[in-house]
């Protein structure tokens, strides 16, 4: 029985450091795709990420190409192209650019791996998951956006260092839109199953949830050269084996709203029950007053996104 193909488009941190997940769990064989401008870079980390699997004991295969021939027929494609944000970058800043690039990528996908799932991790996350599936014409279901994944992961971490807990012991979850205006949901977070309004006092929690939202900036200004990519691939990697091993993980991800939610037609963060179908179910919650409130205008905010894309000449 032949393993599924997971094709990563961009080479960069994220993607690298997702192909090495995936191919340390076994999910499938992985492709490594970068624009030929940047040469063999991709063929070198593949080779490297080969050799270090008789030491780590995996048997996933693993090439780089610039070509999308390689790519044909996966199952999954992750999509981490796009310019990487600078200091001082809002995620909004790289707009115009990614959206060009993510749609060229969008176009060769639909052309050789029709049937695939994508997941979107290219920055401005919302807009640019809406790009793709513009551009593809693939059901909604089939393409969705990481980001929920990655903002509870931090959620969860800086509740961790709060309370001096095990990771594990915290549940979390988050909705919206991907950055500044990310909703957290308190009433859909526990430690250990005890609610964490019961363990951190209100003004306390909506710092750790500020910094949650500036995670990535903060992130950012740390490196001074690049931005965070152990985090977002291993939230990937989590998003890639729900869809190949078929989990029916409930997480949040950038899942296409219509009726749901009243959102009307965009893609933003919500819970949702991620297997091999991609998006097979969201969850609808009835969200406490201010939750609400938060939810609404973290939706305009990407409704403001996507037409400041749509505005553009792509």
């Amino acid at each position: 029985m032949s393993r599924p193909k997971i094709s990563i488009i961009g080479a960069g941190n994220v993607g690298a450091t997702t192909a090495h997940w995936c191919a340390a769990a076994e999910l499938g064989d992985i492709v490594l795709l970068d624009i030929p401008q940047v040469g063999d870079m991709p063929k070198g980390k593949a080779l490297d990420l080969m050799q270090a699997s008789p030491i780590m004991g995996f048997d996933s295969k693993i090439i780089g190409t610039n070509d999308y021939a390689d790519t044909a027929g996966s199952s999954v494609i992750v999509i981490t192209a796009g310019i990487a944000r600078k200091p001082g970058m809002s995620r909004d800043d790289l707009l115009g650019t990614n959206a060009k690039i993510v749609g060229s990528v969008a176009a060769e996908i639909k052309a050789t791996s029709p049937e695939a799932i994508i997941i979107v991790v290219s920055n401005p996350l919302d807009a640019m998951v809406q790009r793709v599936q513009q551009v593809s014409g693939f059901p909604q279901k089939r393409v969705f956006g990481q980001a929920g994944v990655l903002d509870t992961a931090r959620y969860r971490t800086f509740l961790a260092m709060e309370l001096g807990v095990s990771v594990e012991d915290i549940t979390a979850l988050l909705m919206g839109g991907h950055g500044d205006t990310m909703v957290p949901m308190p009433s859909c977070t526990s430690v250990g199953g005890i609610p964490v309004t019961r363990l951190i006092d209100p003004k306390r929690l909506e710092e750790i949830v500020d910094r949650t939202r500036k995670g990535g900036a903060e992130i950012v200004g740390l490196l001074k050269t690049g931005s965070a990519y152990y985090a977002p691939a291993a939230a990937t990697t989590q998003m890639v084996e729900a869809i190949v091993r078929d989990k029916k993980r409930l997480i949040p991800v950038a899942a296409y709203c219509d009726n749901e939610y009243g959102v009307g037609g965009y893609y933003v963060g919500v819970p949702a029950i991620v297997g091999a179908g991609g998006v097979e179910r969201i969850i609808e919650l009835d969200l406490e007053p201010q939750e609400q409130v938060d939810f609404d205008k973290s939706v305009v905010a990407v409704k403001e996104l996507v037409a400041a894309m749509n505005n553009l000449s792509l």
